[in-house]
């Protein structure tokens, strides 16, 4: 992917952020602190600000430049958190990853925001994303599974009571509602997914 891709991929997840973040803001406004959309797009604003600089940066420098953007500019714990995770992906995955790079780098960025978030999956977060996202690409999903496999990640969510985050602190009363971090995580790898398949990458 040359630099030119990796500017297109970075201003199509903006763009879909962006895009949902009054969705976002709603879903965090019924069990959280109902500032989820804004924080996110105004992180996702600031890596868009360093382009095209930033997209000819080789993957490790690039992926850490927009974890400490989102840790700098995205309020809340959905900063620390997704900041981690794309710093620990940058950390791993190497100049020119290729597929087994990209899963290994992946659950190791799994595995930080466990240890960040004190958390695990089932407990209503974007880990509740990011596991099965993780288990399906080590299976050898293609792009359009690893979307799919996102977006209903993010809906099996509703059912789910908050343990972990400003959620949990609502009980029983956070079921049935979508986990806004969970929503926000599969937008992001379902444009991922798309944006590969349209370059041929992960068809």
């Amino acid at each position: 992917m040359d630099s030119q891709a990796r500017e297109q991929l970075i201003r199509a997840v903006a763009a879909t952020i962006i895009q949902h973040s009054e969705e976002l803001t709603a879903l965090d406004q019924a069990i959280g602190d109902g500032d989820h959309g804004l924080n996110l797009k105004r992180g996702f604003e600031a890596v868009t600000a360093e382009l095209p600089g930033l997209a000819e940066k080789p993957w490790p420098d690039l992926l850490k430049a927009a974890g400490m953007a989102m840790v700098m500019k995205v309020g809340g714990a959905s900063g620390p958190l997704f900041g981690t995770f794309f710093m620990e992906l940058g950390k791993t995955v190497g100049g020119e990853p290729d597929r087994t790079a990209v899963i290994a780098a992946f659950a190791k960025a799994v595995e930080a925001v466990k240890a960040r978030g004190r958390s695990e999956a089932g407990q209503k977060t974007l880990l509740d994303v990011l596991v099965p996202v993780q288990a399906a690409l080590a299976a050898g999903a293609d792009a359009a599974t690893l979307k799919a496999e996102a977006i209903a990640a993010a809906d099996r969510t509703v059912p789910m009571q908050a343990i972990r985050g400003r959620a949990s602190f609502l009980g029983e009363r956070s079921v049935g509602h979508m986990d806004p971090g969970a929503r926000s995580s599969s937008l992001i790898i379902a444009t991922v997914a798309d944006e590969l398949n349209k370059q041929g990458l992960m068809s």
